[in-house]
């Protein structure tokens, strides 16, 4: 059989006027053809474009949206800074007595900017039982100790009255080695007698002597030795001579403290009732209240409660009587200030003192009129707020002492009266009576306003009170 060499070729058509079918040429007539092949062109895409005015329509929207949401936490912002503000009057500054403001670079300058002198207050401190003296640098903002190179009892003097002490009460300064690393202050050579101390001292990295100033603002804390009888015994004569009886028409009213000639630290629930300084008289260095008639009373310019006595809660239950006249602080007086805590002494519990009262026994009666004694031993605030003691009433601003002998019938002392301690040879005010219920329970301590935690209290009435007199 005869093989056709274009079987794979398929058949050929001559298209025209009618349709013929040619033999196949021969092998020596077929010439090879190329056909140039194109690849297929994929279909055209589509394009589901969006008109350019609805796009800048959809971009505008998001733009609208955003900013009213940036603009929402502006506001937000806004607020909550106006609120913190109001909130917090002098949120950048401190707070004058009058409700106005001044900056923080203002305060501790030398500079009164506050009209009552606020801004001036408590930047200056006695620390620990050595009485070293401190100020507080605006500067640096940390508590500096003064280089003693240069110092004077003049710049002693001013600093006592910076704390709040008059210049009359000033004792002595001293000096002790220190090698802190925390720089210094050092007294400007110029100062004059009348200076305003803060205004007088400068930054200095180094001490030429590395000795730094101690500071003895009035003679404080000489009494009792430390070893007495407990047990609520009669005192003898001189041996609290910072114990006062404070009368109303004659009769023992309340107890207090002297902390210097012109000051006493008391209740302020004593005076919550009798406020007016007429009537009120104090009587120093006795230890019978019924023979104080031989013994001179002092009258009382100025009664200053704390402002934020509670007699519901007993918060803040602490007062000062300014005196018109000084005290006769002598030798032969049996009249002497107890020295108030200077900070970093730090009594806790179980730090022992003593408390002392005007005849009073544990029942009420009004037992022996002569000054009685007794030793406590302070306790922990939490023990002391078990649901079994007080219960929750007692505050940072107060101290739970418990008697040591039990049955001294000393649980009601007076109150205003002194709750003192010994330490490194002097006696320390850490505590003024507040209230004693069934307290020859062991369950029951007596209760005394914590004199530490109002020091910058007591210091700032002083202070103003001390300016006023002295510029009227």
């Amino acid at each position: 059989m005869t093989t056709n060499p274009y079987l794979d070729s398929g058949p050929c058509y001559i298209y025209g006027e009618g349709e013929r079918k040619f033999p196949p040429p021969s092998r020596s007539e077929v010439k090879p053809q190329y056909v140039h092949h194109v690849a297929p062109k994929p279909p055209p895409e589509i394009s589901h474009s969006i008109p350019k005015h609805k796009d800048v329509k959809q971009r505008c929207v998001k733009f609208t949206v955003a900013a009213v949401i940036s603009l929402l936490i502006l506001l937000l912002l806004a607020g909550i800074l106006l609120a913190y503000y109001f909130s917090s009057p002098c949120a950048h500054g401190m707070q004058c007595g009058d409700g106005s403001c001044v900056w923080e670079s203002q305060w501790c300058d030398g500079v009164k900017d506050c009209p009552g002198g606020q801004d001036e207050a408590n930047c200056v401190r006695l620390h620990g039982p050595g009485f070293l003296l401190q100020v507080y640098s605006t500067q640096t903002k940390n508590w500096r100790s003064v280089c003693s190179h240069g110092w004077t009892d003049q710049q002693g003097r001013s600093s006592c009255e910076t704390i709040g002490y008059s210049r009359g009460t000033y004792l002595k300064s001293g000096q002790q080695k220190s090698d802190s690393s925390d720089g210094f202050l050092m007294v400007k050579s110029d100062f004059k007698p009348e200076a305003f101390i803060l205004q007088h001292l400068v930054l200095s990295n180094t001490c030429p002597n590395n000795s730094v100033v101690t500071l003895r603002c009035t003679d404080c804390g000489s009494g009792v030795n430390s070893s007495r009888a407990s047990g609520g015994q009669l005192a003898s004569l001189g041996s609290w001579p910072w114990q006062v009886s404070l009368q109303v028409a004659g009769s023992h009213r309340c107890g207090g403290a002297i902390i210097s000639p012109y000051w006493i630290v008391t209740a302020a629930h004593c005076v919550a009732r009798a406020s007016s300084p007429g009537d009120w008289a104090v009587y120093a260095g006795i230890v019978d209240p019924l023979g104080s008639l031989f013994n001179p009373a002092y009258s009382v310019s100025r009664i200053i409660a704390h402002e934020g006595y509670s007699s519901r809660t007993h918060r803040n239950d602490i007062a000062l009587m300014r005196l018109s006249k000084a005290l006769d602080i002598t030798a032969s007086s049996n009249i002497r200030p107890v020295c108030l805590p200077n900070v970093g002494l730090n009594f806790t519990a179980p730090q022992t003192g003593w408390i002392t009262q005007f005849g009073r026994t544990a029942n009420g009666d009004s037992g022996s009129p002569y000054l009685t004694e007794a030793q406590v031993s302070l306790i922990e605030n939490a023990e002391c707020n078990s649901s079994i003691a007080h219960n929750g009433r007692i505050s940072q601003d107060m101290l739970c002492a418990r008697e040591m002998e039990a049955g001294s019938d000393m649980c009601h002392a007076d109150s205003g009266g002194p709750l003192v301690s010994l330490r490194d040879g002097l006696w320390w005010l850490i505590g003024d009576t507040i209230w004693g219920e069934h307290c020859t329970q062991r369950n029951k301590p007596g209760i005394y306003g914590n004199v530490t935690y109002f020091l910058g209290w007591i210091y700032r009435q002083m202070k103003v009170e001390t300016h006023d007199s002295q510029t009227h």
